[in-house]
């Protein structure tokens, strides 16, 4: 067997979980291309050990370590996104920047709008409004006298 075809394999499963940790948001997908690196090297190694004819197949060894470093790595990650997202209601990684507990000035800080300006009482009522216009509930025209 060529070491090409492993390695080549190898390479693009070790792009496409670098590209997922890069531009992914979801701590979720993030874990799985975290796998998909893994499972990239592992094939290098397998791989290279073969190639190499071994005879303490340190390549198949070392797999079989990573592979339960895997499990565990999977096993404790999906834990702690779990307990976030139950905290924080999302497993958004941006939104993850702290550890700690929000203090209730920096839930204030999070009512800011898109453009950095703190919303307005009269804007979330106004919002309110609408809501109940499209619900059908509180319609300002029909409780108006014509």
């Amino acid at each position: 067997m060529h070491l090409v075809y492993p390695t080549v394999l190898s390479a693009l499963l070790f792009c496409t979980g670098l590209y997922g940790v890069l531009a992914r948001r979801n701590a979720i997908l993030l874990l799985m291309s975290v796998e998909l690196m893994l499972a990239a090297v592992s094939l290098n190694l397998v791989a290279f050990d073969v190639w190499l004819r071994d005879e303490v197949h340190s390549g198949q060894v070392f797999t079989l370590f990573l592979i339960a470093l895997a499990a565990a790595e999977i096993g404790i990650g999906l834990a702690i996104v779990l307990l976030v997202y139950r905290q924080r209601g999302t497993s958004a990684v941006d939104r993850l920047t702290e550890l700690r507990e929000r203090d209730d000035e920096e839930a204030a800080d999070d009512d800011r709008g898109p453009d950095g300006d703190r919303e307005r009482d009269g804007d979330r009522e106004r919002d309110g409004d609408r809501e109940r216009d499209d619900a059908g509930n509180g319609n300002r025209e029909e409780n108006t006298v014509t």
